[in-house]
């Protein structure tokens, strides 16, 4: 609760003043404390550098997912309206710069799509789930190719982050699935109460968005994360 209660102070005083530099190091200051918190350590397995301007896209599976990214390399963030609307944590990721939208509006998807490519030209790291819902480990649902047309537009690559959460076992961890019925409370105190989650980011190659479409750029990016998964865990022969 301190850890919450100083998010929310340095949110709502500090954040509207200070520069983007700063605002990157006490977010991911605040995302490592809060996965210490929840007994969430990270590791960065091998793979391409993370770039520092691109449009990054990423499978989804908690609502950890967006700390464990923001702890190594903090983002502006697209996600489902829902989050918003989780307790303390919802208001923090809208302090952060996270964007919301909620599902189905095209409306409103054509201004996000503006507001995005304005950020990328600004030279500021994008990051969005293309699943559109968390799914379960292992799994990578088909990615929605809309928002990719911003990497394309603002001449940025496409970079892809694996995301896992393993046990002690390097087995995927039975407590951070986020899928079906489970609410934001119940995920919250499964991974408190279960083992220590150990959760693995895997930067993958930068894909060039030059003359690309949208729908290729997609597909690219979900066989590029499906892959890489497929080599976090340890598996049973």
């Amino acid at each position: 609760m301190v850890h919450l209660v100083a998010g929310l102070a340095t949110s709502a005083l500090v954040f509207p003043l200070a520069s983007r530099a700063l605002r990157e190091r006490l977010t991911r200051r605040w995302s490592r404390r809060l996965l210490g918190l929840c007994r969430v350590s990270l590791a960065q397995l091998p793979g391409a550098p993370a770039a520092a301007h691109a449009l990054v896209v990423a499978n989804h599976v908690s609502w950890l997912d967006i700390f464990v990214i923001n702890a190594l390399y903090p983002c502006r963030f697209v996600a489902k309206a829902e989050i918003r609307s989780w307790p303390v944590l919802g208001w923090l990721a809208a302090s952060a710069g996270t964007v919301f939208i909620a599902r189905g509006n095209r409306r409103e998807l054509r201004h996000l799509f503006k507001g995005l490519v304005a950020v990328l030209h600004g030279g500021q790291r994008v990051a969005f789930f293309p699943e559109g819902t968390t799914s379960l480990q292992g799994e990578v649902l088909p990615f929605h190719a809309n928002l990719f047309e911003a990497a394309i537009d603002a001449g940025v690559a496409v970079q892809p982050y694996a995301l896992s959460y393993v046990d002690a076992a390097g087995s995927y961890h039975a407590s951070v699935a986020y899928v079906g019925e489970t609410t934001f409370v119940d995920s919250l105190f499964r991974i408190l109460e279960g083992e220590p989650v150990q959760a693995r980011l895997q930067c993958l190659a930068p894909i060039d968005a030059t003359g690309a479409h949208r729908r290729d750029l997609a597909r690219v990016a979900q066989a590029a994360i499906g892959t890489a998964l497929a080599a976090h865990v340890v598996t049973d022969t």
